[in-house]
Parts: structure tokens; sequence; C-alpha cells
């Protein structure tokens, strides 16, 4: 087969005449006009709002298409359209050969009948999704629930229309991300060619996998043009070796072609943190004698995982298991990294992904209101060891189930479960985020969403969930995976429709908001645990240089316009203020607030962490929400929109690591735990130091402890008055080493009263620069108890390797700084705890 991609040479015009330009394929049409300085930045300050009219227009995508006498002269000749925004015709020399309804499809068709040497036409036109859904929206009995559609901020008053129309449901806005209904070509198009026959997909199946042996089948999906007699040859690349040759007669036409074969003490895939994540390179020949006549390559890794849910004691189990290891799931909820998918780079995915491995994470959540990622994400996380929860795109909205619908659905998760599936990272398919519980349709609880219906409707809406949920989707993960989990909702207590999730179930998975939605305390994370927690946050503003991206100085306050504008859940400012009244001293500046609102969501999220992996192995894994954003906003994200960690970030990192202590107040005790990642236990011990903020020691004390292989270790209760003594519990800071033989393995800090109780000192900070292996490394110290140092080179992209820590007094620290250019370390800003709770 031949293939070459059509894009360029293309052009955009508005339907109704007025803005036109030279286009970039794949791409948008906001993209578009922004690269044509016909509209500003959407993202800078309240842009926005102005740019709203976009998404009424229809919009017209032109092309000229070369195609050579060679090209031609083949038997088969398609134009593959990866991606279509979304309610797209398109004429192919003034025929209409598509009208595509749904984005997250792929459609091929046939252009040799039609095709002529040399110049050919190709045209897009692509209709407003706004107007579409309007038109769907007045043709349906009654509308339907979709919370997160800001139809207000599109002009629409009322009138959410996103259910109407397979498209991302964050184009529509969130609460967290802006209103930009795109239209485009999304994904490539793909002029192929090829005779005989060629190979439409292969499926590298694995029904049995052990250290010892895989038993694979390589599944091949031909299509040819004649019928023929071929011999199909599969190679492992990996030693260059022939692992199987088979000769099948093929009938003309779509033929599956099945052949087993087996790989000796196979190099299995492990998660990030418990082995090397090895892949394995196929490349599959069909032949005729030494005739090449097709062939494909193929990545994969080789691993048995399954969701593991089984009766208990306490309810029943919900744990990944990968090569028989039952795997505590540690990582994040995962958004799309733009508004304008086609701007996100390969870096972008890097980035994200390795923040993820940094941050010692062994799985992500692709979130149903995004995507069906590209190719390279799940490549990434396939080579990094990331497990992939993985969504199908239905997001805290009912949808219609007329019959146009649903066979779009049927399609939509065809095309996406054949083109994932060989993909190792892919740990679990879920059919939705939340609506089960939000319609909670056999229950008094919910989202309020029923009430609003007659008991007919109800019944309507309901027999398109079950059809949507519980027939199709399952039945396409059954029949075009190998066996892959499938979970019909996040969250959901059990298999069957009826099992809604409350914060009491003891099996399912969870999405606890009572701490943020709720104003639970953090205390409150130790509180409400589940069997996996796969939803929870908290808040906080974008760092200061952030910021600075997308305002100007007089734009700097909370409640200014912009900050408004980039703020999209309507509590969330004075509900960041509350909780941080809770604990803090509130501060007035504006620079200060944004770092305290760092410190305060580090601080929750990681008694949340801690709390779930304290749980192991009742609790089997936590994803925080979220770790990226789409745009430069107030968010849940531990990494903002340029992939700058915020103090959550760091304290995930560490809270992640696979071997931490960890511990909870209780009343007048202090109770210590260790967890463990590892897969062996061991015999340590516990070095306890009770510390005033000026360094003199008020307590010492040793315990020995036998550390638990891949769980939770309860060490002891500690009696808080005993450890202090006369000094106040809020002047003192514990400080707990876990030793193996002489070496030290982790460490940690305790305080026994919030932060605003405390009495920290005035503080003397030390700082130099050294080289050490080529590396320029921060060297820090202070001269009593520092709490919450963050590092910042102003105006300038420097990656430092710790932020946001606490100090204890005459300790010194050496952090790594990487980025681009020279760092002005004359520039070096440092604010710490003290600074701003005065």
């Amino acid at each position: 087969m031949k293939k070459r991609e059509i894009n360029s040479n293309w052009k955009y015009a508005q339907a109704k005449g007025g803005y036109e330009g030279l286009a970039t394929v794949p791409g948008t049409i906001h993209t578009d006009l922004l690269t044509n300085k016909q509209i500003e930045d959407p993202f800078y300050r309240t842009n926005e709002k102005d740019q709203q009219w976009i998404d009424k227009e229809d919009w017209v995508y032109s092309t000229s298409v070369i195609i050579s006498e060679e090209e031609l002269s083949h038997d088969n000749l398609v134009l593959n359209f990866q991606g279509l925004d979304t309610y797209a015709d398109v004429f192919f020399n003034g025929e209409r050969i598509l009208e595509a309804d749904n984005m997250f499809r792929q459609w091929e068709l046939d252009i040799k009948p039609i095709a002529k040497e040399g110049e050919n036409h190709l045209k897009i036109y692509f209709h407003s999704p706004i107007k579409k859904g309007l038109e769907l929206l007045e043709a349906s009995a009654y509308a339907y629930p979709a919370v997160n559609d800001q139809s207000e901020n599109g002009g629409l008053g009322d009138k959410k229309v996103s259910v109407f129309t397979r498209k991302a449901g964050y184009h529509y806005g969130w609460d967290w991300g802006p209103r930009f209904v795109t239209s485009g070509i999304w994904r490539p198009i793909t002029l192929k060619m090829w005779n005989e026959l060629r190979i439409k997909d292969v499926f590298i199946k694995q029904p049995s996998v052990t250290k010892e042996m895989a038993k694979l089948e390589a599944e091949l999906n031909l299509e040819l043009n004649n019928d023929a007699e071929v011999t199909v040859v599969i190679l492992n690349k990996n030693d260059n070796k022939v692992v199987v040759e088979q000769t099948h007669s093929l009938a003309k036409g779509d033929e599956l072609v099945s052949i087993p074969f087996e790989i000796t003490n196979p190099k299995l895939w492990w998660s990030n943190g418990l082995g090397d994540a090895n892949m394995y390179a196929f490349e599959v020949k069909v032949m005729q004698g030494k005739n090449v006549l097709a062939s494909s390559k193929i990545n994969t890794g080789l691993r048995s995982v399954k969701l593991v849910r089984e009766k208990d004691e306490a309810g029943e189990s919900f744990v990944f298991e990968l090569n028989g290891v039952k795997v505590f799931a540690k990582g994040a909820n995962y958004i799309p990294n733009d508004n304008f998918l086609p701007r996100v780079t390969k870096e972008d995915y890097e980035k994200v992904v390795a923040d993820a491995v940094n941050a010692n994470m062994n799985m992500l959540r692709v979130w149903g209101g995004g995507i069906y990622e590209n190719d390279y994400f799940y490549e990434l996380c396939d080579k990094n060891g990331i497990m992939v929860w993985q969504d199908f795109m239905f997001a805290c909205s009912m949808y219609p189930g007329n019959e146009k619908m649903l066979n779009s659905i049927r399609e939509e998760a065809i095309d996406n479960v054949v083109r994932l599936r060989n993909h190792p990272s892919i740990a679990v398919w879920c059919g939705n985020n939340e609506m089960n519980a939000a319609w909670s349709y056999f229950s008094e609880f919910g989202w309020g969403w029923k009430e609003l219906y007659t008991e007919e409707q109800r019944e309507e809406i309901q027999k398109a969930y079950m059809a949507i949920f519980h027939n199709i989707l399952p039945e396409v993960v059954s029949n075009y995976s190998d066996g892959d989990d499938y979970w019909p909702s996040s969250p959901q207590a059990g298999f069957e429709v009826e099992k809604h999730a409350y914060y009491d179930n003891t099996s399912g998975d969870m999405h606890y908001w009572g701490v943020w939605h709720g104003k639970h305390p953090f205390e409150d994370f130790d509180k409400y645990k589940a069997r996996f927690m796969s939803e929870y946050g908290f808040q906080s503003f974008p760092d200061f240089e952030t910021v600075k991206k997308y305002t100007i100085p007089e734009d700097y306050d909370i409640e200014s316009k912009v900050m408004a504008a980039h703020q999209r859940s309507g509590i969330g400012n004075l509900r960041i203020k509350e909780y941080m009244s809770w604990d803090y001293k509130v501060p007035t500046d504006f620079e200060d607030f944004l770092y305290m609102s760092h410190v305060l969501q580090a601080r929750g999220i990681k008694m949340a962490i801690e709390a779930h992996r304290r749980a192991m192995p009742y609790c089997m894994g936590t994803l925080y929400w979220q770790i990226n954003d789409c745009w430069p906003v107030a968010s849940w994200s531990s990494t903002d929109y340029y992939h700058k960690w915020k103090a959550l970030h760091y304290a995930a990192k560490r809270a992640y690591e696979p071997l931490i202590i960890s511990s909870f107040l209780n009343d007048d005790e202090l109770d210590l735990y260790v967890v463990s990642d590892l897969l062996e236990g061991f015999d340590g011990e516990l070095q306890l130091s009770v510390l005033d903020f000026e360094g003199k020691v008020v307590n010492e004390q040793s315990l020995k402890v036998t550390v638990g292989a891949n769980t939770s270790t309860f060490v002891k209760s500690l009696n808080i008055s005993s450890m202090v003594g006369s000094v106040s519990k809020n002047n003192v800071v514990v400080n707990v080493k876990l030793l193996k033989v002489e070496e030290v393995l982790t460490t940690n800090n305790f305080y026994l009263s919030k932060p605003k109780e405390q009495s920290l000192p005035e503080i003397k900070l030390t700082t130099s620069v050294v080289n050490i292996d080529g590396k320029q490394m921060l060297e820090i110290s202070t001269d009593k108890l520092a709490r919450d140092i963050y590092l910042n080179i102003p105006d300038q992209e420097v990656f430092f390797s710790d932020n946001y820590f606490d100090l204890l007094p005459s300790e010194k620290r050496q952090v790594e700084m990487s980025g681009s250019g020279e760092f002005d370390i004359e520039k070096l800003q440092i604010m710490h705890l003290k600074q701003v709770q005065k």
C-alpha cells in the first residue's frame, strides 16, 4: 500500500461570505482565524465571550488533490478521514461522497470511480454544530440534562444542545473549561492506494500470558480484489526471527484470518514502579512466492491485566491485577490538553505522560467528556508503563436513544476499540462518567434530573441508557477485544445498573466530592474511602507566572472580570477562601493568595492520597481530579495549561513514592503507618524525632517494624501529650525516618496542629548554585523550620526537581534546575509560609 496525507494548499471560507484565508490541516476554524489574524487569542483575558459567533456559522474547506498517472493506475484508491469535527458534507470533484456527523469516527471512501489524473477538487462543508444542535433540540420531545453545557455563555439561554451531537462534551464548556465549539478537519486525511489486497488491521490477541509462555493469536483483517492463495509470515522484530508461517486460500472481499503462535519466556509488560514496560514489535507479511503483497507492523506489550471484583468480608474488591500482581493504582484523571485539539503537539503529550511518570503514577483515567486520544498518547503510556482507564465519551448528561444515534455510537465504539486494542496500557473500558449516579433511576437520590420528567419520559431515557451502556458498549468490547474488562459507569457500586454509588459503598468505585462541593473538611478524606477512588479533588489558581500570560496588571484581583472568566466553577473563589480560612490565615495580596491556594490544594490532596494508601488492601486505587488543563484557568489540576507543576504535583510525587510513612491525627493520638508497593516485605526501624521549630530535640524514640509486602502496615498509635511533654504541640514537628539496616529508605514530617495555629519562626535562608555532573543544582538551607518553600525565577522557563517543600532546622537540600538557557539566579524568588502568614 502507498499512502500520503492531504495536508497542503487548504483554504477556508465563511459559507455566507466574509472571512476566508489559508488553512492548516489538521486544524480548527478557530485556530485558522487566529493564524490569519482575524480573531485575537481566544484564551487572553475575556476574548472568549467575543468569539461565540464562530460556532454559529457554516464554514467551507477546500483544496486541490493532484493525482498522478501512477497513483490512478492502482486497483484501489480511497480517501481516509481520521476525524471530521463534526457535521461535514464531503464533495470530491463535485460529487457528495460523505455526510459525517460524529467527531469520534473514522470514514473511508472509495474515490476510484470519480478520481482523475491531475487536479481533483476536495471540498468539505462544515455545518454549524450549534445550528444543527438547535434543530435536533427543536425536533426532540424534551430537553436532556447537560449540567456542564455553558449554553448561556454561548448566547443560547437554557438551550443545551451538546447531548444531540457526538462531539467532545468539553467543547461546550465545563466547570474548568471555556466554551469553544469547534469545527474543522481535526485529524489527518489520507489518500491510500493498493493492488491485489491490503491488510486493514492486525490484532495480536493474548488469550494466555504467563512469565513462562505467551500464547498469542494474530487476527488479520484482509481485503482482496480476487481469490488468492497466500502465505502469511509473522516476524518478531525484537530478534528478527519468524515466529509462524502459514498458507491460506482466501476469497475475494473481506477475510478474517487467525494465526496462533507462541513466545517462550516472554518479557512481560509492567506498570511504572513494578518493572520494565517491555514492548514487542511484530511484522506481518502477506506473500505470494517471494512477492510481498502487503505488510503491517504492530507494537504491543505482552501482559495479563484484569479488573478483579471478588466478594470479601467487607463487600467486593475492585483491584487491577497485572501479570498476577494486585496493583495499587496511583494516578490522576486526564482531560484533553487544549480546547483546540490539533495544536496539541507530540511534545505536549510527552510532557504530560512524563509528568505522570515522574510523579510515580501508574495510571491515568481518560475521562469521558473529552476525546479518545491520539495514538501517540497511548504509545507513550505503553512505553512508560502507564495503565489507562479508558472512558467512552459520555459524561454528566443523558443522551437520546433514537436508532440513528445508537447506530452512530456503535460504529464510534467499534472504530475506537479496534484502533486502541493492541495497546497494553489499556486496563479497562468504562461506559460513562457519573451518569448512573446522577440519574439514579432506581433510588430517591441523584442530581435531581429524573424529577424533571414524566414517568413515561423517564422510562424512555432509561431505555436509551440501558441500550448504550448495558448493551451496545459492552457488546463491542466483548466482540472486538480479547477479554478487556468493561465497567458501565464511574462511579458505580456494582456492575448491575441499579447499584448506584454513594459515599458508604463497600464495592465498586467512588467519586468523593464531599470535600469541595459538600464542604467536608480535609480530614474526611480518611472517613470516606471506597474500594477504588476514581475521582476527588480541590482547586487552586494557576501559578503567577501563568496568570501573567493571560492578564494585565489591572486584572490582578481574584474577583476581577478576567480572573472570574478564568474560573468556571461558580463556587470556586469563595470555596477556596473558605477552606483556606479553616487551616491558614487568608492573605490579601494577590500573588500571596495564588501561592496559598497552591499550598492549600497540595495539603488537601496529600491527605487524601495518604488516606487511600493507608487503607490498602481495602482500597486499591486513587486517581485525583485532575493532572492537566485545556486552557489557563483556576482548576483542580496539578499541572497547568503550560505543564508547569503546581504544589500539588510535587506533593503527589512524594505521596506516590513506592514506600511512604504516613500518619493520621486521631484526637490525642498520632496513628503511624508504613505503606509499601514493594512485592517483598522486610524488617526495619522507624526513628522518630520531635523537634521544636528552632531545632531543639523534644523527644526521640525508635520503633521496630515489619513492613508488609504490597500493603499498608499499621505501626503504632503515639500519645501526643507524652511525645511533646511541656512543649506546645503547635510548636513542634515530628520527623520520622524508615531505615533498613543503616540505609534511610524514606522520611516524612508530621505536624500536630493546623498551620494557622503554629508559631512559625523568622528564618534565614541561604542559597548557592553548584554544578554536579553537569547539572545545575540550587543548594538551599535554613537555620530554623521553613515551611512550603516555593522557588521561582520570574519570566523564565525553569523546572525545579523539588518545590513547595519543608526544611527542618539546619537542613540543607539540593534541587536540580533544568530548562532552556542560563538561569539568572540573581532573580531567584523564594516564598515560604511565614512570609504570608503574619
